[in-house]
């Protein structure tokens, strides 16, 4: 079902993740490294609520403007799930989308988690004369396999 994402160009050390920062124009904060880092660590699009589960030390309000700053660099892109609460990924182009930051994505309705399906391709769509795509959101909502199993497990008992 998922392909994982290729890690081969993931940034290695702070110095990496400061230099892809500065390429965009962002200033390298201490907080905005911490939260691109985290971002890329990811398995899965995070929402806010996540990232301030696993920055326990960080204040909500930091984290949204280190989000946002990195959001409008075209470091990281939002995807709504229809969970209400936006989701951040890593955009792996260099400010702009490439083929493999285009993905659909599944989101369980039993946990409320994202997750991206490399590796497959999102219809396309024939649009009218006069539309102009800039980006599509293609989101399949059903249980993943681990609400699946332990659905298995509790019906078993």
């Amino acid at each position: 079902m998922m392909k994982a994402k290729d890690d081969m160009n993931a940034p290695q050390t702070m110095e990496d993740y400061g230099a892809l920062l500065q390429e965009r124009g962002v200033k390298p904060t201490a907080m905005r490294l911490l939260v691109y880092r985290e971002l890329c660590k990811a398995d899965r699009p995070l929402s806010l609520k996540d990232m301030e589960e696993r920055m326990v030390t960080a204040d909500r309000s930091t984290i949204f403007r280190a989000l946002t700053l990195l959001l409008g660099h075209h470091l990281v892109h939002g995807l709504e799930d229809g969970s209400g609460a936006l989701k951040y990924e890593v955009c792996h182009g260099r400010g702009k989308c490439t083929p493999e930051d285009r993905h659909p994505h599944f989101h369980c309705i039993a946990c409320q988690r994202t997750f991206c399906l490399y590796g497959t391709a999102i219809p396309g769509v024939a649009l009218p004369e006069g539309f102009t795509m800039v980006s599509a959101n293609y989101v399949i909502k059903g249980v993943c396999p681990d609400c699946s199993a332990a659905s298995c497990r509790t019906a078993g008992r």
